[in-house]
């Protein structure tokens, strides 16, 4: 009997190290994410934000003109 004990204790100890080992396999075998894509920024928005920031044109028509552009 004490031996069938042993022999129990070491398949499930076996066990557990092949579903460890599964496992670590498994999660170096998934390809890395693409990476993300810069957003491609507008060039009409940009200068419309650099002629607001250099006082060109006020708040006001800046924020009109950008609801006009992202329509």
């Amino acid at each position: 009997m004490p031996v069938l004990s042993a022999f129990v204790i070491v398949l499930a100890l076996a066990a557990v190290v092949m579903v460890t080992v599964v496992a670590a396999a498994a999660g170096r075998a998934l390809p890395a994410p693409p990476p993300e894509e810069p957003r491609r920024r507008d060039p009409v928005l940009d200068e419309l934000r650099r002629r607001y920031a250099i006082g060109e044109i006020d708040r006001e028509e800046f924020l009109q003109r950008k609801i006009d552009l992202e329509e």
